[in-house]
């Protein structure tokens, strides 16, 4: 069986070419040629021996996902839907969105096939927790698009960690791969660029908190009180909001950080004034900033929120200090927003 390398920190990495033999340097030097140059094969690792190289070749392995396809929307993002297959894991497909846009670009990368959250709103629910996650194949969601579209990069990538899954029920193989995203001899992003998503799992947001090397924490919190949540997202039950605020008041900020507070706009349901109140007094001690969401369409009992509630929503959050964006989804044509990841076939893409 090859070893496979993607997602090996420098110490694994200098273990393993230590029991090949070799000097502890050759590590440096496959971990800069495969993370920040982005060299994905052995044979263009121009700074190894080819001697090296070759026996690299029959004895370990890079594995990639396979891109079975790619949706291309109208305002230039990207949905690949890939087939994962490492050594020993259950085939599996997850997607991952490449989207430009002026001085930058985003990647939003899944931790997970599949959710076991159940988020009621959210159509990734509907497929259930397929697997977990290996670190090589979270840091692969990065690479894969990094390196396709070399020729044209922004000066600044931003890492979103919000497609399938939740990151903190993956908490190890995860946060391996961000260390080395944030990691600048890795893929050298900066921590204010790589960001979080999580239903609110107390426990490891706790635990989150206590890391040297960590990523931008954003809660996806999407309702006002434990009824509502309760009946859009389930884990509010193991976790309801009284705890889940505490363990935001307790997290430990960074001198330049706000914790961020996702909420999804579903008209007619959570999108009143009386719960933009109530979102005002829940954050009333956390320095926070919040970004609404209005609900992309899917295949759910749900609708999008009518401009003006969406309006007034943000109006009565500035007006008490809190900052606070509508953010504009994108891909929307091709099943890629917030949301909207669940293998969804497209036509004419």
């Amino acid at each position: 069986m090859k070893t496979e390398l993607l997602g090996k920190s420098k110490e694994e990495l200098k273990a393993y070419f230590a029991e090949l033999g070799e000097p502890g340097y050759r590590s440096g030097q496959i971990y800069h040629a495969l993370y920040r140059e982005r060299n994905l094969e052995f044979a263009g690792m121009s700074n190894l021996p080819a001697e090296l190289r070759a026996r690299l070749e029959e004895e370990a392995a890079i594995t990639l996902p396979e891109v079975t396809r790619r949706y291309e929307s109208k305002d230039g993002s990207v949905r690949y839907l890939l087939k994962l297959a490492a050594e020993g894991q259950r085939p599996a497909s997850v997607e991952a969105v490449y989207m430009p846009s002026e001085g930058r670009q985003t990647i939003c990368i899944s931790t997970q096939a599949g959710c076991a959250v159940d988020c009621k709103f959210c159509l990734t629910a509907q497929l259930g927790l397929v697997r977990n996650l290996t670190a090589g194949e979270i840091l692969a969601q990065v690479l894969l698009p990094l390196a396709e579209h070399r020729e044209k990069l922004a000066p600044q990538t931003n890492i979103v960690l919000m497609g399938q899954g939740e990151p903190l029920l993956n908490y190890e193989p995860v946060m391996a791969a961000v260390r080395i995203m944030l990691d600048q001899k890795g893929v050298g992003i900066s921590p204010r660029h790589v960001s979080l998503s999580t239903s609110g799992i107390v426990p490891g947001i706790e635990r989150l908190g206590q890391e040297k090397v960590r990523p931008r924490l954003a809660i996806s919190l999407n309702a006002s009180n434990d009824e509502q949540r309760n009946a859009l997202m389930p884990i509010n039950r193991k976790y309801p909001l009284a705890m889940l605020i505490e363990a935001c008041e307790k997290y430990p900020l960074r001198r330049w950080e706000h914790l961020m507070f996702e909420y999804v706009l579903l008209g007619g349901v959570n999108d009143a004034p009386e719960d933009a109140r109530r979102v005002v007094r829940l954050l009333a001690k956390v320095k926070a900033k919040v970004n609404l969401i209005p609900w992309n369409p899917g295949q759910l009992p749900f609708r999008e929120p009518e401009p003006e509630r969406v309006q007034e929503f943000h109006r009565i959050l500035l007006a008490k200090g809190i900052p606070v964006f509508v953010r504009t989804s994108r891909g929307r044509d091709v099943m890629a927003a917030c949301g909207q990841l669940a293998l969804v076939e497209v036509k004419g893409s």
